[in-house]
């Protein structure tokens, strides 16, 4: 059984940055052989660690520092007028947590996303197998929150339970629901989720202030940043 003492980490070489232009980043990975149980991979997640299907990692950069993980109080947490306004606006939808699994139309679902929202971006042109890869081989404790409108899937969000919180992985949606703003509404129902579930933390991934695909991660507020090693709440203004 693996331990934080007994992991390897290896890596990458240098590579483009997909978030920064001009930038080289370096990624270090948990050894893909280490057996991550729900414990460890907690834990792994409370040092700034994030899942990508079966692999464990984050930034690693010499010569830049600018992804921050960062994770939401829950418990201090009050919704802003906008945020309200979501809640309001989709009160009709369904939600409800299955399995992390393969369907068709899960991945239906995420291809359309992938194919009209992120064209720029690594993720472009979306497989099944890239689906399977991301968002269901190595599920710890995984799952899909199913978000549905008249019985119609309509988004769709990997979830992981840890053992202090939830880890916000990913979510599609349909495009042509744009107004409905589904990917706040999908973080603001995992804040209750996890609330729900008397866990005090929400992990949002990483954030970077230069990119603004990254700004609706700093509208939840409190949010904190772990910075040298401890958690701190972030001024990002």
């Amino acid at each position: 059984m693996s331990n934080l003492r007994t992991l390897v980490f290896f890596a990458t070489p240098p590579h483009d940055c997909s978030y920064l232009p001009d930038h080289e980043a370096t990624t270090m990975f948990v050894d893909p052989r280490a057996h991550i149980d729900k414990k460890l991979y907690s834990q792994l997640t409370a040092l700034g660690f994030r899942r990508s299907g079966g692999h464990y990692y984050r930034p690693h950069c010499e010569q830049c520092n600018a992804c921050i993980a960062v994770r939401l109080k829950v418990d201090d947490f009050e919704p802003d007028r906008s945020q309200r306004r979501v809640m309001r606006k989709n009160e009709d939808l369904e939600c409800m947590l299955v399995p992390a699994t393969f369907t068709e139309r899960y991945y239906q679902l995420y291809a359309t996303y992938i194919e009209e929202r992120h064209k720029d971006g690594d993720m472009y042109p979306p497989s099944r197998e890239q689906f399977t890869s991301f968002l269901v081989e190595g599920a710890t404790d995984s799952w899909f929150l199913e978000i549905r409108k008249d019985n119609n899937l309509v988004g769709l969000a990997a979830v992981d339970l840890l053992d202090d919180g939830l880890s916000a992985i990913y979510t599609v949606f349909e495009p042509e629901m744009d107004d409905r703003s589904l990917g706040t509404f999908a973080i603001l129902w995992q804040i209750d989720e996890a609330r729900r579930k008397g866990l005090p933390h929400l992990y949002l991934g990483y954030w970077i202030k230069q990119c603004r695909k990254m700004n609706y991660k700093t509208r939840f507020r409190p949010i904190e940043a772990l910075r040298d090693g401890q958690w701190r709440e972030l001024d990002a203004d």
